[in-house]
């Protein structure tokens, strides 16, 4: 088997969107008239608590430490990708490093498909994967991403960086809500009160500092994707993007062997078929003092 994907070359690339339909996935209807109070979404479904549990047990485990290790060694650069290190010495770092779990493992919503195309009652955001931040002795910081599959939880990718447990608790510590993310754009914001609050630079160009209305927001990104949802033209005509469909074929050093979804299984579940717009990338390393 392979290892978990690191997405960090040279930083870490923010999603774009995946071909739902190419994955065997439930493609979202195209669009209606958009943005009536009839399309006003529900609220995304919560999470179970086990099942975070589980998610961060899958975290926790002698062999994903391991590839942590590696990771914060290598500063995030993927192991089929030379370093200016060798094996002992980035042994020693990996060692070193002493990576631990910090904070709590939470949800990561996605802008769903269905809120898109205006349907009915679809919630506007749906979980693609749980996150756990991770943090090195040095200071460095990563994201580790698992996904159910099997019948349990399993790591599909290390991130740089701790955007996705960042913005969950910034969602919390602002008064609560369902934080999620229009990767297309790199954009985080917190669904409270029936309106779509930013969290960010993107979503605050998006939405402005006070927000919109899910009405609003709605018509914004029908706008935006509508026409490029599973079964239009665009993705009839081949002109969707997203994440390669590769994963890496090189164990990583210390040779941890874990399983494996390419970004495209773990992410297609709610990702919009064929955005391929680009996003900001997070960079490597340490992202704190």
């Amino acid at each position: 088997m392979t290892t978990p994907r690191m997405h960090t070359t040279p930083g870490r690339a923010v999603a774009t969107a995946v071909l739902a339909a190419a994955l065997g996935l439930l493609a979202a209807p195209l669009a209606q008239a958009a943005g009536s109070d009839a399309t006003v979404p529900t609220t995304p479904a919560a999470i179970p608590q086990s099942d975070l549990t589980a998610a961060r047990d899958a975290v926790q485990t002698p062999a994903v430490l391991d590839q942590l290790g590696h990771f914060f060694a290598r500063r995030g650069v993927p192991p089929n990708q030379t370093v200016q290190l060798s094996a002992a010495d980035e042994a020693k770092s990996a060692a070193q490093a002493a990576p631990r779990l910090s904070g709590a493992t939470v949800p990561v919503y996605t802008l769903d498909p269905g809120f898109v195309a205006g349907t009915k009652g679809a919630p506007v955001a749906r979980m693609d994967f749980a996150a756990t931040e991770a943090v090195s002795a040095d200071g460095q910081r990563a994201s580790v991403w698992t996904v159910p599959q099997n019948g349990g939880w399993q790591v599909v990718n290390i991130a740089s960086g701790s955007d996705e447990t960042d913005y969950a608790a910034q969602g919390a510590s602002s008064g609560g809500g369902t934080v999620f993310r229009e990767p297309q754009v790199n954009a985080w914001y917190v669904l409270r009160g029936g309106r779509v609050l930013p969290l960010d630079a993107e979503a605050r160009s998006a939405v402005g500092a006070g927000g919109e209305s899910l009405a609003a927001y709605q018509r914004l990104v029908h706008q935006r994707y509508g026409d490029k949802l599973p079964g239009s033209a665009y993705d009839k005509a081949g002109l969707g993007g997203g994440f390669s469909a590769d994963a890496p074929s090189a164990p990583a050093a210390g040779g941890g062997s874990l399983p494996v979804l390419t970004a495209a299984a773990a992410l297609g579940v709610t990702a919009l078929a064929g955005v391929a717009l680009a996003a900001r990338r997070r960079r490597t390393g340490p992202v704190r003092s």
